[in-house]
């Protein structure tokens, strides 16, 4: 259970650690979001809702409950919450660029030139205001790139412009740098200045990027889980550098794309990633498309690493990350950002389906009911990327590849038998309770 801290202990030490150990039958939740999450806790047997005071043993919490409460609460070992104390290190567009730096840089140390090259996945970037003469500096040697300028802890497009010309940045400096409500404050909203990549991949004259999840359970030592379901969202008007003003043409957020006047909510702006894997291998064959899927895996994994040693590895949590990537003309894919709150809320019947899904995989493999044995490789529609080392699709837990006979344990875009092979995982239980 979960309390203040200075609330009393119930019961002696070792009679909380053997009730600990036995699978619960009751499941006490709190959920701070009213949209998919809450309607998939409250509809999974064995859990009961809370209300604002009630002890609980999982909660769905936003990152504002984490920074105001997290250290002035009392948790028991078996309770669990939906972040890292400081997922930012991560998430937050300066941090994840700056911790990639040093990342590369330890590997080149450590590995040599050619190993760092795997974590060329990011686009050029600046922190704005601090590496303002850092970015003028890069900016004049190659004249007439466009850049994008991203504020680092906003999200759905939300004060993000491109740009050609140095005046504008300088614009933006003066006067631009502070939101409505910053306006009497000295405090400056950081942003990232990034080298915007100019040859997206577009399908149907569009640009897209893809939406991707990955669940982190421990980051000493590191697991990770790869969801096989996502997909691409799709511009809703034809790609042009000639425009770098409209943003219907440029960002892909689906809370953009929604509000563009000729948006047909019916048909959506989102491919689901089988469809979009399916199509790229018709057009390019089976052995492109997984050399660039591999590549998606290596993006996934260095990124993970790179913030490993400083993410806070608290045993009571989790986090469900929406990375975003895109893919550029050569079949490149570059890492846009990682979103420690991905979008729950549905666009459309089939995104519903597929939040839902995902949500309840994400649940298993917490597993507050105690029925898992730790050895499981697949869990639903998840599948184990990473366990302290890469993980195989062979026979038994973990492998080190040793030869290039080695396949890693994801199957991004594959078809997703998740129903069929909960059954399995769960089979003296799967009368009892619905997958």
């Amino acid at each position: 259970m979960a309390k203040n801290k200075n609330a009393g202990h119930k019961g002696s030490y070792g009679y909380q650690k053997l009730k600990e150990r036995e699978p619960r039958a009751c499941i006490r939740f709190k959920c701070a979001l009213t949209n998919t999450i809450l309607d998939i806790l409250r509809r999974r047997p064995g859990w009961v809702e809370v209300k604002e005071e009630g002890e609980w043993d999982f909660y769905w919490c936003d990152v504002s409950w984490l920074r105001e409460n997290f250290d002035h609460t009392y948790m028991d070992e078996h309770v669990r919450i939906c972040h890292f104390r400081n997922h930012y290190e991560l998430t937050r567009k300066n941090y994840i660029v700056k911790n990639l730096k040093r990342f590369r840089k330890q590997i080149e140390r450590e590995a040599g030139k050619l190993e760092a090259t795997k974590c060329d996945f990011f686009p050029k970037t600046f922190e704005m205001p601090s590496e303002y003469h850092l970015f003028v500096e890069e900016f004049r040697k190659n004249p007439g790139i466009t850049w994008i300028m991203k504020p680092v802890a906003r999200s759905q497009g939300r004060g993000i412009f491109l740009f050609r010309k140095l005046k504008d940045v300088i614009d933006w400096r003066k006067d631009g740098v502070r939101t409505d409500d910053q306006k009497d404050e000295t405090q400056v909203e950081n942003y990232v200045a990034q080298c915007y990549i100019e040859n997206p991949y577009l399908i149907g004259g569009r640009k897209f990027d893809l939406r991707v999840y990955v669940l982190v359970m421990s980051y000493i030592p590191l697991k990770a889980w790869l969801y096989r379901d996502g997909f691409a969202r799709f511009s809703n008007t034809r790609f042009t550098l000639s425009s770098i003003d409209d943003h219907y043409v440029h960002l892909t957020n689906v809370a953009v794309q929604k509000t563009a006047p000729d948006y047909d909510p019916e048909k959506g702006c989102k491919w689901m990633i089988q469809r979009f894997r399916q199509y790229l291998t018709a057009k390019h064959g089976a052995e492109v498309v997984e050399t660039l899927f591999a590549e998606m895996d290596n993006i996934f994994i260095k990124s993970l690493q790179s913030v490993q040693k400083v993410i806070i590895s608290d045993k009571h949590c989790f986090e469900l990350y929406g990375y975003d990537i895109l893919i550029d003309q050569d079949l490149k894919p570059w890492l846009l950002e990682v979103n420690a709150s991905p979008s729950l809320t549905a666009s459309s019947q089939e995104d519903y389906e597929l939040k839902c899904h995902l949500l309840k995989d994400t649940l298993h493999i917490v597993d507050m009911e105690g029925r898992l044995t730790g050895k499981e490789k697949r869990i639903g529609g998840f599948d184990l990327m990473w366990n302290d080392g890469p993980v195989s699709r062979a026979e038994g837990n973990v492998d080190t590849p040793e030869n290039g006979s080695f396949m890693a344990n994801t199957h991004l875009g594959y078809n997703n038998d998740r129903k069929k092979q909960l059954k399995q995982l769960f089979k003296p239980l799967h009368t009892q309770q619905k997958v």
